[in-house]
């Protein structure tokens, strides 16, 4: 190349030099050297700038510079008329000279720029002959014109350098794209990163960016200028060639249509941001949170989130469905406000201190379930903070530990009783009463009490028989009788105890009636009056339309004696007493505050005293077995404990009210009945009787059966004897005459009472039997109250109460447990999500030949309904994915008639939606309670094979 320029300059008058981009001086003609009077040497291999120097920033510098610039960028020659620029003269000063200079761009066979040819051309003289002429002549005002022109375009030249600066540093990228094929003539430095650093200058999008071809942004340009619209767009995908791979970007940007002076439009301006990391790191942001999401709803616990001031703004489906609530209700609240009323404000003022100081929140706490009920829960949340160390948000979540407080609380409970035996028995008795306000410990003394009661019965039971024995074989005058009658009325008062130990654990076997407390309150008025003597003025006020009650009116006819004894001496023996009966309702605001007592209709039994009142101290203790204020000797303490406990065994409710000076109002509420009022069977009177029949006489205790039998023959009956259930049957098998299967409840051996009797039926159709115990357990007991048709004889008993009941039920005929038909081919439905639980149940209702499906959780059970019917639904309150009652509605739907039957340890069940085919069996129970429960709903008998003793 450089001999074919030799050739073609080497003899051309006008200077010419060949620069690389470089702006290196790579040749220069003879006509070059002259002019600059340099040497080849001094000039070739040398950077142009480096032979002739200019001050830096000043005039000549920045036209020489942006020329070439311009050359090599637009890939045409640019043309300098005039410009100053000084060089080294001869004697090696500097001198200003003025030349005219074309810079040529030479490219390559890609199109490139690879040299600058310069020609250059001293017109010093001419410039300064002109500027000295006073007639400036046309030369002169083309040189004066060519100055003017050259300073202007240096002022542009600088003008558009600050401006492609400026582009250049923008954030964002930019590029100006010319007329209607869209050549790029301007592109800054972001533009080039975002498209891989390419050739772009003066092409059109089409040739530099092919693989923007049908992903529509050609066609958006082309609307752009043919529209002058411009147009906007946000988080765009583009594909971009970025070496040998094609990837994928995302971009904000905005296309304007450049106008020409003549207002139409001569190119199109884009701009925009590359936003692929921010769509990168929302894509990263929505998985984790989709990815946390998709964890928390498939842990077993309740997760929430909630912002950085405390808000909730996002809870798992099992916490909702726990609650009830829906998002909608709960978003924007503090996570506190699904917490138990009595337990929020603590709660409330730990979370804000976590919020304040920005530490994690631990705190245990009750939260109330959508049927209302509370259960203890772990509740921990810890802030999530980012790079600065600001809280972003709140991750909590909420565990479930109401049993083990429950255990703890047992294990407190025992570890407590065992330690108060270790010492003195009054200290554990007084010790003990402070359980007693629970109502689990008062289950646990209630079956302590019910197992010495009925050892206490039996050895009473044994003195009783032998005291009246003696005395029926002694003179009325004799000396010893009356130490005998005063043992008597020892054991009188031990079973009166018995009974009172019975009464406050609810273990008492009740007789109820359906009465009416004004009638009962009549006819007991004398022994009231009479118990609080003459110093009393006694009012009785009975409001009209009275509800009847279903109670026993021998528990009813004592408290109301108790409460008349106690407000006597509460008054000293002087004073008032108001006795007011009446109907009242519990509504669900006073019954809240109650777990145990169910809102409706009741029969109010007020008793009113103008005594020396209680003080709340006394008030809280009151109903605590043993308690009492009065003095030593004057009182058990157990008067007020047996009116509580049989008012909780009739399903009723208790209420003090009174203040220290004003004297005392306690409230009895006893369920209202809708039943007729059941008619009043007369008390048995004359003298006792006895009879020639034959007695089955069982009973395990060997001096209880030798005393029984011996008050028995006294009454002229022949006995026959047998320690056990199974002896009994033998004898019964035997073909002996039997007349009467008189028979203690509890027993050891194979079979039960109960089971005996009902054999000793199947072999003696119509046989009369008559049960006696001092603690009947549940084998003829059910919810406290005797099994209809059932005759018990409570321990211990006199030979006059033993001689008329024989009578009663020798004349009444046939009695005892009803005939069963067993429960062979019943289906029964299970719905249980504990699996343990659920085998069990099955297990027990299989082997009474009941047919079995089961189910761990609601929409399992309801695909079985709607599959087919069941002859009756077992259900827990508490299933994964739905309340058992929600549970009971949905079947109710299917099969209207379908008994449930609610197997549940809360004692909290709203049946009264679902009577009268409904049943409630309380947790914990054993195969007996739950076969009777399902026998009564489908009306059969079941074949019970549990062992009930």
């Amino acid at each position: 190349m450089l001999v074919a320029l030799d050739k073609i300059f080497a003899e051309d008058p006008s200077p010419y030099v060949l620069l690389d981009r470089d702006l290196t001086m790579i040749w220069a003609n003879a006509a070059y050297l002259r002019a600059t009077g340099l040497a080849r040497d001094e000039v070739v291999g040398r950077r142009m700038f480096d032979v002739f120097p200019a001050e830096a920033e000043s005039i000549p510098d920045q036209m020489l510079r942006a020329s070439l610039r311009r050359a090599v960028e637009q890939g045409r020659p640019d043309h300098l008329p005039l410009i100053p620029y000084p060089i080294r003269n001869q004697d090696g000063r500097m001198e200003e000279r003025f030349w005219s200079a074309t810079n040529t761009p030479i490219k390559d066979a890609e199109g490139h720029v690879e040299f600058i040819l310069q020609n250059t051309n001293d017109i010093t003289a001419l410039y300064r002959e002109d500027r000295t002429s006073s007639q400036p002549n046309d030369q002169a005002r083309m040189l004066q014109r060519a100055e003017a022109v050259t300073r202007q375009n240096l002022e542009l030249g600088s003008a558009v350098d600050f401006f492609r600066s400026a582009i250049d540093q923008a954030p964002s990228f930019m590029a100006v794209l010319d007329g209607r094929d869209h050549i790029f003539r301007i592109v800054n430095q972001a533009y080039h990163q975002l498209v891989g650093r390419r050739d772009l200058l003066n092409r059109t999008v089409r040739e530099a960016l092919p693989e923007l071809d049908g992903q529509g942004f050609f066609e958006l340009l082309d609307e752009v200028f043919l529209t002058g619209l411009a147009f906007t767009r946000l988080a765009a995908p583009v594909l971009l060639r970025r070496g040998p791979e094609i990837e994928r970007s995302f971009v904000d940007f905005i296309m304007c249509p450049l106008r020409g002076p003549d207002g139409q439009v001569r190119g199109v301006f884009v701009e925009g941001h590359d936003v692929t990391r921010q769509k990168i790191a929302e894509a990263e942001v929505i998985e984790t949170r989709e990815r946390f999401r998709t964890m928390a709803q498939t842990m077993p616990n309740h997760v929430w989130t909630a912002t950085p001031e405390g808000r909730l703004d996002w809870l798992n489906d099992r916490l909702l469905d726990y609650c009830g609530r829906t998002e909608a209700d709960l978003i924007g609240l503090p996570p506190m406000a699904i917490v138990r009323p009595e337990d929020r404000p603590q709660a409330e003022a730990a979370w804000v201190q976590s919020l304040a100081q920005g530490t994690a929140f631990e705190r245990e706490l009750r939260i109330r379930r959508h049927d209302r009920a509370d259960r203890w829960h772990l509740s921990r949340a810890l802030p999530i903070r980012d790079d600065q160390g600001r809280i972003l948000r709140w991750i909590g979540t909420n565990t479930d530990i109401e049993d083990r407080k429950v255990a703890e609380e047992a294990i407190a409970g025992l570890n407590a009783a065992l330690e108060e035996r270790v010492q003195q028995r009054n200290r554990e008795l007084e010790e003990m009463s402070d359980t007693l306000r629970q109502s689990q410990k008062m289950e646990a003394i209630g079956n302590l009490a019910g197992g010495i009661a009925h050892d206490f019965n039996n050895l009473l039971q044994t003195i009783t028989g032998s005291i009246q024995l003696s005395l029926r074989a002694l003179d009325e005058d004799h000396a010893a009788r009356p130490r005998l009658d005063q043992a008597l009325r020892a054991v009188e008062r031990g079973a009166t105890l018995a009974s009172q130990l019975l009464a406050f654990g609810r273990r008492q076997p009740l007789a109820p009636r359906v009465i009416n407390l004004g009638r009962l309150l009549r006819d007991a008025d004398h022994i009231v009056r009479s118990a609080v003597g003459e110093g009393v003025e006694v009012e009785t006020l009975v409001a009209g339309g009275l509800w009847n009650t279903c109670v026993d009116p021998a528990n009813v006819e004592t408290a109301i004696l108790n409460l008349a004894i106690n407000a006597r001496d509460a008054m000293e023996g002087r004073g008032r007493l108001t006795i007011e009966i009446g109907n009242s309702f519990l509504d669900d605001i006073y019954t809240r505050g109650h777990p145990d007592l169910e809102p409706g209709q009741y029969v109010m039994l007020a008793v009113t005293d103008t005594g020396c009142g209680m003080s709340p101290e006394v008030i809280e203790r009151v109903f605590e077995p043993f308690f009492t204020t009065k003095a030593e000797g004057r009182g058990t303490g157990l008067g007020m404990s047996m009116v509580y406990g049989f008012v909780k065994q009739s399903g009723g409710h208790v209420k003090i009210y009174s203040e220290l000076g004003n004297g005392t109002s306690i409230k009895i509420y006893l369920p209202r009945s809708l039943e007729a009022e059941d008619a009043m069977r007369p008390l048995a009177t004359g003298p006792m009787t006895g009879g020639t029949e034959t007695i089955l006489l069982v009973e395990d205790d060997e001096q209880v059966r030798s005393t029984a039998a011996g008050l028995l023959q006294d009454l002229g009956y022949s006995v026959l004897q047998a320690k056990d259930a199974d002896r009994a049957l033998t004898i019964v098998e035997s073909g002996a005459r039997i007349d009467l299967l008189f028979t203690d409840v509890v027993m050891p051996g194979k079979l039960t009472s109960r089971q005996l009797a009902e054999k000793t039926r199947g072999l003696r159709p119509g046989l009369p039997v008559l049960f006696t115990s001092g603690y009947t357990q549940n084998s003829i007991v059910h919810g406290g109250r005797l099994d209809s048709g059932v005759h018990l004889l409570s321990k211990p008993y006199t030979q006059e109460a033993l001689a008329r009941k024989i009578r009663e039920v020798l004349v009444s005929g046939a009695s005892g447990p009803p005939e069963e038909d067993g429960l062979k081919n019943i289906h029964v439905l299970v719905c249980e999500d504990d699996v343990i639980i659920r085998m069990n149940l099955v297990e027990g209702l299989t082997e009474a030949g009941c047919r079995v499906s089961q189910a761990g959780s609601g929409e399992a059970a309801l695909s079985v309904l709607q599959h087919g019917a069941a002859d009756l639904l077992l259900v827990d309150l508490g299933l994964p994915d739905m309340s058992g009652v929600d549970l009971a509605r949905a079947a109710r739907a299917l099969h209207p008639d379908l008994p449930i039957l609610f197997a549940t340890g809360d004692s909290r069940v709203p049946d009264e939606e679902f009577r009268p085919r409904v049943a409630v069996l309380a947790k914990p129970f054993g195969d007996e309670a739950l076969l009777d429960g399902v026998a009564r709903l489908v009306g059969r008998r079941p074949h019970l094979t549990m062992n009930s003793a």
